[in-house]
C-alpha cells in the first residue's frame, strides 16, 4: 500500500557531501538518505525514519525572539550529509513544510498531518526546526497518530532551558507546552510532560506556578549531573508508553550552541544531553523526536548546527 502524504511546500533536494567511495563501508549520510520508502522496513526489524523539515520563525518573531530559525532546515541537512552512516535503518528525506508569511497555524496543521501520516505508515519522524513552535507541529501529528488514539501513554520529555507555558493571546514559541496541556486536557488525557535543563533565572514565577499546576516534572540547569538527569528520564519513562522527545538547542551551553534564538548562560553540558538521547533511543519508547531553535544567522563556524546532527545521529541509532 503506497503512502499518501500531504503536499510538503518544497519537495526533497538532492543531498551531497564528501565522496570516499562506493559500498556500504564508505557510506555517509548524504548518499544513504533517499527518497520516501513506500514499502517501510529493514533487514534489522529497525522503523525507516523520515525527515521533515519546518522551515518557521514566526512563532520566534511572536515571541520578540530573534529571527532566523526558518533557515535551520537546510542547515541541519547540511551537517548531517558528510557524517559517517552507521544506522541500522533506511532514511528518507520527505522536504520542508513552509510557514508562509504570518499563518503559523496553517503550518503547523500541514507539519502535523505529513506527521501523523508517516507515523501511522510505521515510520520514525524527525522534524527539523524551526523555532519551537515546532513543538505544537509535531504534537499536532502525535496525538493524531495511532499509539496515542488507541490509548497509549504519550510523554513529552523536552531538552530546554525553558517551559514554554507561557499564557498568551496568541501562540507562539513560548507557548506550545500550555497548548499541548490543553489539547491533551481537551482529549480526556493526563499531561505527561518533564523537561531537563530549565534556567531559572530565564523563567518567571509564573511559569514555575503553571509548571507546578500542571504537574510538570522538572530540573533545573544547575541541577542536570549525569547521574540525576539519567535518573530523572528513566522514571519519567517508567510512566509512559510511547515519548516524543524535542530539543530546544539553547539547552546546551552558549560555547557548544551559540546560534539560538536565547542563548545559554550555563547550560546543560553536552555529554549530558547525548547521554539522555542514547537512553531514550535505547528505551525503544521513542516516537517522535524533533530539534529546535537552531538559527545559523548567528551559528559560529557551524558549531549549533554539528551538534544538532550529532543529537540526529544519536537518536536514531
Amino acid at each position: 500500500m503506497s503512502l499518501q502524504l500531504p503536499a510538503v511546500d518544497v519537495p526533497p533536494q538532492p543531498w551531497t557531501g564528501r565522496f570516499d567511495g562506493d559500498g556500504p563501508g564508505h557510506r555517509r549520510w548524504w548518499q544513504a538518505v533517499t527518497a520516501l520508502d513506500k514499502s517501510p522496513g529493514s533487514a534489522t526489524g529497525a522503523r525507516p525514519a523520515a525527515l521533515l523539515g519546518f522551515a518557521s520563525d514566526e512563532g520566534v518573531r511572536r515571541n520578540k525572539g530573534r529571527t532566523g530559525a526558518s533557515a535551520a532546515p537546510a542547515a541541519l541537512r547540511k551537517a548531517l550529509a558528510p557524517l559517517a552512516f552507521h544506522l541500522a535503518r533506511t532514511v528518507a528525506d520527505i522536504g520542508d513544510v513552509v510557514v508562509s508569511g504570518t499563518d503559523l497555524e496553517a503550518g503547523q496543521e500541514r507539519l502535523g498531518q505529513a506527521v501523523a501520516a508517516l507515523l501511522d505508515a510505521g515510520h520514525q519522524t524527525v522534524v527539523l526546526g524551526g523555532g519551537h513552535e515546532t513543538a505544537y507541529a509535531s504534537y499536532l501529528g502525535v496525538s493524531a497518530s495511532s499509539p496515542v488514539r488507541t490509548g497509549q501513554r504519550l510523554g513529552v520529555l523536552n531538552l530546554d532551558a525553558h517551559f514554554d507555558l507561557r499564557d498568551e493571546p496568541v501562540p507562539s514559541s513560548g507557548t506550545p507546552f500550555l497548548q499541548m496541556a490543553r489539547a491533551e486536557a481537551d482529549a480526556g488525557r493526563e499531561f505527561r510532560y518533564a523537561v531537563v535543563g530549565i534556567s531559572e533565572p530565564n523563567n518567571t514565577q509564573v511559569l514555575f506556578d503553571t509548571a507546578r499546576r500542571l504537574g510538570v516534572r522538572y530540573l533545573l540547569d544547575e541541577d542536570s549531573e549525569a547521574e540525576r538527569v539519567r535518573d530523572f528520564v528513566a522514571a519519567f519513562l517508567a510512566d509512559i508508553d510511547v515519548l516524543y522527545l524535542t530539543i530546544d538547542l539553547d539547552v546546551l551551553p552558549a560555547a557548544v550552541a551559540p546560534g539560538v534564538s536565547a542563548p545559554a548562560a550555563y547550560g546543560v553540558p553536552l555529554p549530558v544531553i547525548s547521554a539522555v538521547c542514547r537512553q531514550v533511543a535505547q528505551s525503544g519508547k521513542l516516537l517522535h523526536l524533533d530539534v529546535a531553535e537552531l538559527n545559523p544567522a548567528f551559528d559560529v563556524d557551524g558549531r549549533t548546527a554539528r551538534t544538532a546532527a550529532r543529537l540526529v545521529d544519536t537518536l536514531l541509532r
